[in-house]
């Protein structure tokens, strides 16, 4: 059975948290951990917060948001005067 830690563990040695991997984390923290599984948890919260871990989620997210920007940037201006006077 592979442990939070050693979900962290990957994330912190890539820099990098995969949607896989944040999945499996919610899975794992659904059940019993010990305080060791905690810490590692909470050390990769700070990791994200810090920048020193990517989450690929944020990444997917920001990108299709910017390309829902784009798609806006894109749309003759009569339908944008249009649609925000509602």
């Amino acid at each position: 059975m592979i442990l939070i830690r050693e979900v962290v563990q990957q994330a912190l040695s890539t820099g990098y948290l995969t949607v896989a991997a944040e999945e499996q984390l919610r899975e794992m923290l659904r059940g019993k951990y010990d305080s060791e599984d905690l810490k590692a948890f909470m050390t990769l919260q700070q990791a994200a917060i810090s920048g020193q871990v990517t989450q690929e989620s944020r990444v997917l997210l920001e990108e299709k948001m910017l390309g829902q920007a784009e798609l806006v940037q894109l749309l003759p201006t009569e339908v944008l005067v249009i649609t925000s006077g509602n």
